[in-house]
C-alpha cells in the first residue's frame, strides 16, 4: 500500500512540474517586452509629471501649473502617451515650457524612460 500511494504521489508531483514548465514556456520573456531603441523614437503626448500622470492632484491649478510645480518639488518630467506614462530625462528647460501641452519629443526609450533629444510643442498657434 505504501509502495502504491508513492507512485501515484511521484506521478502528481510530475505531472504537476510539466504542467508549471508548459505554462512558463509560453509566458513572454520580461527581457522582450521592456522597449529599448537605440535610435532615437518620435512620440507625442501631453507633457506631465511622473506623479500625476495623466491625473493632474492640484484640481485649483491648471496641468502646466500643476505640472510645474510638482517638478519643482522634485519629481520629474513625464509624457502621457495615451495610456502609457513616459518618465522624462534632459532638456528640463524646454520641457517647461511646454509644461501641461501636447507636444512632440524624440529621444531614445528604454523601458519607461525617455532620453530627451528634442522638443517641440504639436499645438499650432494661429
Amino acid at each position: 500500500m505504501k509502495n502504491a500511494k508513492l507512485v501515484v504521489n511521484t506521478i502528481v508531483v510530475l505531472a504537476f512540474s510539466t504542467i508549471l514548465m508548459a505554462a512558463q514556456m509560453q509566458m513572454p520573456n520580461s527581457a522582450s517586452t521592456v522597449e529599448k531603441s537605440t535610435t532615437p523614437k518620435t512620440l507625442t503626448g501631453i507633457v506631465s509629471d511622473s506623479m500625476c500622470g495623466a491625473h493632474h492632484m492640484e484640481k485649483d491649478k491648471s496641468p502646466a501649473e500643476c505640472t510645474r510645480m510638482c517638478v519643482k518639488q522634485g519629481m520629474k518630467y513625464a509624457l502621457v502617451v495615451g495610456s502609457k506614462v513616459y518618465t522624462l530625462e534632459g532638456h528640463e528647460a524646454e520641457l517647461d515650457k511646454v509644461a501641461g501641452t501636447k507636444s512632440t519629443l524624440k529621444g531614445k526609450i528604454s523601458g519607461e524612460t525617455v532620453a530627451v533629444e528634442s522638443v517641440e510643442s504639436a499645438t499650432k498657434v494661429k
